[in-house]
């Protein structure tokens, strides 16, 4: 994960990031305006946010002034890979398909996908809808789970198990 803020002449990058939001591994957000990302949001891998197009396109010497804000309203998820550009607002529980590239604003309770994105689903805003805030209402029974979560899944680990992968892989590693 990557978290970037630009400062220099005139210009100063700022992200803030609500409660209960999950950045998974590869996700990269760059600022050199502002960006807002609201509470329960998800980011799954992958994902590029960035503020500003870096540069103009004609005087590439002189960068930072093609920027603009980009607010993230609260519960939306960016799909794996996909990319989201400056001056975007994302509305409240949508959801960016993987792969898309949004660069108009997205209206609240939609899937979006595609390049450029585009509506391709409505969400029903009277349905019931769980966020990440419940998954720490109660911290300890949480820890708890994901302990036990953590030694399934590493069950039959061993030091020696991974030196025999490290030298005599098989088919099965």
């Amino acid at each position: 994960m990557k978290l970037t803020c630009w400062s220099g002449k005139g210009i100063q990058g700022s992200i803030a990031i609500g409660n209960y939001c999950l950045l998974s591994p590869g996700t990269t957000i760059m600022s050199a305006k502002g960006i807002t990302i609201g509470d329960n949001c998800m980011f799954a891998a992958g994902c590029y946010i960035s503020d500003s197009d870096w540069h103009g396109l004609y005087n590439r010497t002189r960068p930072f002034r093609c920027s603009k804000p980009i607010v993230l309203k609260d519960n939306v998820w960016i799909g794996h890979g996909a990319k989201v550009g400056k001056g975007v607002t994302i509305g409240e529980n949508s959801v960016v398909a993987a792969g898309a590239v949004v660069v108009k604003d997205v209206p609240d309770n939609v899937v979006v996908g595609g390049n450029p994105a585009r509506v391709i689903k409505q969400l029903s805003p009277g349905r019931k809808m769980l966020k990440r805030d419940v998954l720490f209402q109660d911290a300890d029974y949480y820890n708890e789970n994901q302990d036990k979560l953590d030694r399934y899944i590493l069950q039959g680990n061993s030091f020696w198990g991974w030196l025999r992968y490290l030298f005599f892989p098989t088919r099965k590693d």
